[in-house]
Formats: C-alpha cells, structure tokens, sequence
C-alpha cells in the first residue's frame, strides 16, 4: 500500500478514572521526525510510545500531542502510624510520672503530632496505565495511516496517468528520430548536388556525413533507460510501501535522461517534446516528495 505523508489521526478514551485524547498530525520531511507533547506524569512512557509510533510511521514530521485527566488525583489515603503514636504515648507517659503531672492527651491531640496520621497519593499501575495509553495512540496511529493510505491512492492514480503521458512523450521522440536523419542526409544531397551540378556524388562521403551526424544525435540509449525508469516508477509505485526515497531517485535518473536527450536534440519538434517531458517529470518528483 502506498502513503502519503500527510494525514491525521484522533483518539478519545475514557473510564470512570481517567480519560486521554491523542492527537498527531503528520507533513512532508526527509526522515521520521517525531514530536510528542504530553503531561510530565506521562513522561516516563516517551520511549515506549516513540517505539510504538514507528511501527506505523517510517517518514515524515509528525506531531503528537497528548492530553491526560486523573479524576483519581485527588483522591488520597490517610495512613495511621500505630508504632509512631506508640511511642509518643509511652514519652508522654513517662512525662507524666516523672513530673507528677496529669496526662490529659486525648486522641484527637495525638493525631496532630508529626507522622502519626499523614497523607499519601495513592500508588500508581504502570502498566495498567500503559495499557490504557496505548490503546487510544494505537486508535490514532490507525486513523493516521489510513487518511495517508487514503491520499497515497490518490497519488497513485495521478502518477500513473502522468508516467503514461511520458511514454507517448518517448515514443513519439523515438518515433521522430530516425525521420531526421533522413531529412538530414536529403538536404547534405541536396546541397552536394547545387554545388556539383552534373558532377557524380560521392556516395561513401555523404554516407560518412550522414552516420557522423546521425552519432552526435543519438538518443537511443537515452529512451531505452527512460521507458526502464517509467516502468520502475510505475512498478514501485503499484507494489507500494515506504518508497518514496526510491521514487525520488529513479525520477532524478529520469531529470538526466531527458536533458540529455534536450541537449542532443536539433529538431524544433523533439525539443518541444522534451521539454514537456521534463516538466512532466518535474511534476512528478513534487508529487513524489510527499510519498512516505
């Protein structure tokens, strides 16, 4: 399958304790690039939910963003320190008969004194925790990918339709080639005959002219690579994956080929062509920049 860069995935999940959204949004880039924005409490799971997040992304700049509510952080429990109040009893006892004095402690003093009653958050399950993380980001990595998908078919079609106008681009230059060899060697005879009016031509010179000639426009090699590149790029693109490095390349290969084929060209007709055989393949490696 192939797949654009571009997409958008989103997840809500809720409980009676807690509820997380999960947001990411990706564009074009070079490598996979990803950002993550979440609470400090969810810190600790950064590297795990990079791990997972690269199962489903291999390029382009993504951007996650997490939000976390705990409706269980308020909830505290109060710990009693039974060996602590033990022992400020027992002072308090021994305060009492060494200075002849009344212990009057009720417990409500007692459990003002420091550590005897205090109060602790409630212990947090990783990887209850986890688990209920990773569901929602797994929701909207799926979701992600498949507006990727979506648009990946898309530029699919597009490049296809557009590697079959540069075929009939090709062929046509191929088509046209030899037919200017031809009107070559007919005006050199017709421009050998003014000059030598009755005079016999010399067959072998002008057959020398003609191959010479014929040599410096050549383009054979440059159609045969070009039809190999067009049929690569349509090959890859059907068998999709993360292909995008692959397509860029091949397209830069396909560049070379038609300058080349420009460069040689001393004909107003496969010049036009091949100049719009480059803007087509222009068009295609700005398409290709957004395939994953």
């Amino acid at each position: 399958m192939l797949k654009s860069m571009t997409g958008f995935g989103r997840c809500e999940i809720a409980d009676k304790d807690r509820k997380v959204i999960v947001e990411m949004k990706s564009v074009n880039h070079r490598y996979c690039d990803i950002t993550i924005k979440m609470p400090k409490k969810l810190g600790f799971f950064e590297s795990a939910i990079r791990t997972l997040l690269k199962k489903y992304i291999q390029r382009g700049k993504v951007d996650v963003f997490i939000t976390y509510e705990d409706y269980t952080e308020n909830r505290s429990c109060l710990k009693y320190n039974k060996e602590l109040a033990a022992e400020y009893m027992a002072a308090l006892r021994q305060m009492s008969e060494d200075f002849g004095i009344d212990n009057d402690v009720r417990t409500s003093a007692l459990s003002r004194y420091p550590e005897v009653l205090t109060l602790e958050e409630q212990a947090v399950d990783e990887d209850e925790l986890w688990h209920f993380l990773e569901q929602a980001i797994i929701k909207a990595c799926e979701g992600l990918v498949e507006t990727r998908s979506r648009e990946g078919e898309q530029l699919k079609n597009d490049l296809i339709a557009k590697l079959d106008g540069m075929l009939e681009y090709v062929a046509y230059i191929e088509e046209r080639s030899p037919q200017i060899i031809a009107d070559y060697r007919a005006r050199l005879e017709e421009k050998v005959r003014d000059l030598l009016g009755d005079t016999n031509m010399d067959e072998g010179r002008i057959a020398m002219e003609t191959t010479i000639y014929a040599d410096k426009l050549c383009v054979d090699e440059e159609i045969v690579r070009l039809k190999s590149h067009i049929e690569a790029t349509r090959t890859t693109l059907i068998n999709g994956g993360s292909v995008g490095r692959k397509l860029d390349f091949i397209a830069q290969e396909m560049n070379r080929e038609a300058n080349t084929i420009l460069s040689k060209a001393n004909d107003l007709l496969i010049s036009n062509t091949a100049i719009d055989l480059k803007t087509d393949i222009e068009k295609v490696r700005e398409q290709i920049q957004n395939i994953e």
